[in-house]
């Protein structure tokens, strides 16, 4: 339905569309693709963050006992625990967005504003993904959203490295659904290994 409605306002359906209307298409269909695969992606870190927040925070639990071979014993209730890992996500979500934003500010600065847009915007997608998936054992230990920024800030190359690989992961539709409970086994286990020294031999 997209590629004939797309087709009809080029023209490119018409038996005399010429090279440059064809061309146009291919270009509009490109575009349409990617905006799609936008849509999903957003579409997926907001509601998909907030729904299966408290499953990915079992899962991370699950990795820091395997990890620190210690128990975890959270004082919280079901519900709270449910309420905090909830508020995290949507934390998270408003410095998303709020940066995005500022983002789609630059690209009226004239002749650079795009490039300048789609660098940072590119840094800071990276920054977040990391800050998403490492996110989960300190909100379990009540960590300030600060606080979590500097950690996740800290790490360099490694942080960056790591949010580059879960972007390109959860920007796939479908696939994301299957990659985002290994994120968070990765994510748990690359902070503790770098906030306790721990490694696996």
């Amino acid at each position: 339905m997209l590629i004939g409605t797309i087709g009809q306002l080029t023209g490119a359906s018409q038996p005399d569309a010429g090279f440059w209307t064809e061309l146009l298409h291919i270009i509009l269909l490109i575009a349409g693709f990617l905006l799609l695969l936008l849509i999903c992606y957003l579409a997926f870190v907001i509601l998909g963050g907030i729904i299966t927040a408290p499953f990915n925070e079992k899962i991370s639990q699950m990795v820091e006992e395997v990890i620190t071979n210690e128990k975890t014993t959270p004082d919280l209730g079901f519900w709270k625990d449910v309420y905090i890992s909830i508020k995290a996500e949507i934390e998270k979500l408003v410095f998303y967005f709020s940066f995005l934003f500022i983002f789609f500010l630059i690209n009226f600065i004239p002749v650079i504003g795009t490039i300048i847009s789609a660098s940072l915007g590119t840094l800071f997608s990276f920054l977040y993904n990391a800050l998403d998936f490492l996110d989960y054992p300190m909100t379990r230990k009540l960590i300030p959203f600060k606080q979590k920024l500097r950690v996740t800030r800290k790490g360099g190359t490694l942080t960056y490295g790591f949010g580059c690989i879960a972007f390109l992961m959860m920007f796939l539709p479908v696939v994301n659904v299957f990659m985002k409970p290994i994120l968070v086994v990765s994510g748990t286990a690359l902070y503790y290994e770098r906030r306790y020294g721990i490694s696996r031999n």
